[in-house]
């Protein structure tokens, strides 16, 4: 593997799923002075790589870039494939990106969420949902069932997957479905193909609904054994996100029954 990527070839891979995941390294003085940055990206601050490199996605390539693709991206590239990650920088970075007349985007905070702590299959499917389709940088916050509203109010999160909120079951609907309904005029991509096969299977796992599709039961199984290996509501997000890359895939590729 080649340990650069050029920008064309990264705005093609865009289309890919799961996309890379890339990662603005720029210096802070660099980031702040833009206000911008690429389409998906996340941002992390390149001198604490060994901080957060234990909270970055597991199952995804990586590309990392700087102002023009130079040391501060090649280094952090060589940190995370020595840490295991298959990871490039992008060559020419941000400014190449910008010559080619490639988008990018407003600098936004990561948005934040809430829901009940001990997840099983809606509050593992929900958050690869907005990582994948609305915010790549969201945060989320697992707490007590009866500490959820309160968690929102003091941190100005959004709730999810509890009764009485607008992201929870509405009918036979689960939160994942009410989230597609909630941002599908913000973020078109909540139409792509293949998201109304997963979405089914998600709410047959979820509602108790097995009969729905033939990989309900299975998903939840899975969601099940996450839920017992880990007792971290964290690390089983991180690893139950391969899950779903994996199931969305094959939704895309319509290759399930």
């Amino acid at each position: 593997m080649d340990v650069s990527v050029c920008p064309e070839d990264l705005q093609q891979s865009r289309g890919a799923f799961p996309p890379p995941l890339v990662i603005d390294v720029r210096p802070n003085e660099a980031f702040a002075a833009w206000h911008q940055m690429l389409p998906g990206a996340i941002r992390r601050d390149p001198d604490e790589l060994p901080e957060w490199v234990g909270a970055i996605e597991i199952g995804r390539p990586i590309v990392v870039y700087g102002v023009q693709g130079r040391e501060v991206s090649q280094v952090a590239a060589t940190a995370l494939r020595e840490r295991g990650f298959v990871a490039q920088f992008l060559k020419e970075g941000i400014q190449g990106w910008l010559d080619r007349g490639f988008p990018l985007r407003p600098v936004e905070d990561p948005s934040l969420w809430v829901t009940r702590e001990r997840p099983k299959v809606d509050r593992i499917a929900c958050p690869w949902l907005i990582r994948r389709f609305i915010d790549p940088d969201a945060r989320f916050l697992y707490v007590p069932a009866d500490a959820v509203l309160a968690a929102a109010a003091a941190t100005g999160a959004t709730p999810y997957d509890i009764p009485g909120v607008e992201l929870g079951h509405h009918g036979d609907e689960c939160s994942f479905d009410a989230i597609r309904h909630r941002y599908r005029l913000e973020a078109p991509e909540l139409d792509a193909p293949g998201l109304d096969r997963l979405a089914t299977i998600v709410r047959g796992a979820d509602t108790g609904r097995p009969d729905l599709v033939p990989e309900a039961a299975g998903l939840l199984a899975v969601s099940r054994g996450l839920s017992a290996v880990f007792d971290d509501d964290h690390r089983q997000l991180r690893h139950g996100l391969v899950v779903y890359d994996a199931l969305y895939a094959a939704c895309r590729a319509g290759s399930l029954s």
